[in-house]
């Protein structure tokens, strides 16, 4: 009989040698693979009878696999975007295995053989000028939590930035000299330079002040309690500044409003306004970028399950 080998040392080694140190992933991609390695292993206990802490590679077939694709799409509600993700993952983790042990590759290419499943590309909405610029004269900025909302906004509109690279934003990266821009640190630890119009510099001038000089570690956007937005924050933020704005833009009440319909917004109004297609692909850091008319598939997020606890390998991916 051919030895068995346990799954729990490669899962370690895949998380901590490979997703982190080698490459350096994001940190919401790191908990993303270890959230579906644990899912995986809650799974493979609960329908298989299988200990997480004792289960092999080679218990883990193709055909499990196909199982727990079928138990988060039908039982889970997850959207075909997230089984997919899932399943990236999963590869990820096998492709891992086949390299450092070259008898499985036969075990690791039944895995990478499961398709990905079609997906319908819904395009993301933009807004036309009238309704951004509805968003922006909301905030009141006489006051100052108006003022931090109101440069948030623009800031948003005038990078494209994503939420967490907004969030994460620090005044040392900001240059608001001759030619002012900032840098803006983005997915898969890229870093890329956006320059700023006249008008961003000037409201970041006064919403910073002292700052400019004092705090260059410090975030750019401070919510109302003085601490650093969330992405999750900026979610919060947009949907109250669209409720407000609606009452003087109805058709705002029909659009689906997030971060990443005013990074969309960006891209449209840049490519109108004679911007090429390349440039706005350097500034925004879009990866692919064919036409502004398409846009990324909508991403369902899980919700957080409330994870059971179990012993060695599960506690580990919880303490990661």
């Amino acid at each position: 009989m051919s030895e068995s080998h346990p799954l729990g040392p490669y899962v370690r080694r895949f998380l901590l040698e490979h997703v982190v140190a080698d490459r350096s992933l994001s940190l919401n991609t790191q908990k993303s693979y270890r959230d579906t390695i644990r899912l995986l292993l809650l799974f493979v206990k609960e329908r298989h009878g299988m200990d997480p802490t004792r289960v092999s590679v080679e218990q883990v077939t193709a055909s499990v696999i196909r199982s727990f694709l079928d138990y988060i799409k039908n039982e889970r509600g997850n959207s075909p975007t997230t089984r997919n993700q899932r399943l990236a993952t999963i590869r990820s983790l096998f492709r891992y295995i086949a390299r450092q042990t070259p008898e499985l590759v036969a075990t690791a290419s039944e895995v990478q053989g499961i398709p990905l499943q079609r997906t319908a590309s819904t395009p993301v909405p933009y807004l036309e000028k009238a309704e951004m610029d509805a968003l922006l004269e909301t905030p009141d900025r006489q006051r100052t939590q108006g003022l931090q909302e109101y440069a948030l906004l623009l800031f948003l509109y005038n990078t494209g930035a994503r939420a967490q690279e907004a969030a994460s934003g620090r005044i040392g990266d900001l240059d608001l000299n001759s030619s002012p821009s900032v840098r803006i640190h983005g997915k898969g630890n890229k870093t890329r330079i956006c320059p700023l119009w006249p008008h961003t510099v000037k409201v970041l001038q006064s919403l910073l002040g002292p700052r400019l000089l004092d705090s260059q570690d410090e975030t750019i956007f401070l919510n109302i309690r003085g601490q650093p937005f969330t992405r999750f924050g900026i979610h919060s933020l947009i949907e109250r500044i669209v409720e407000q704005a609606a009452e003087l833009i109805p058709s705002l009440r029909t659009k689906r409003v997030s971060p990443h319909t005013i990074r969309h917004t960006t891209a449209v109004h840049l490519l109108r306004s004679g911007v090429d297609i390349n440039t706005i692909r350097a500034w925004l850091g879009h990866v692919s970028l064919e036409t502004c008319a398409v846009s990324l598939p909508h991403k369902k997020l899980d919700r957080k399950p409330a994870w059971r606890k179990d012993h060695d390998l599960l506690e580990f991916l919880t303490s990661l």
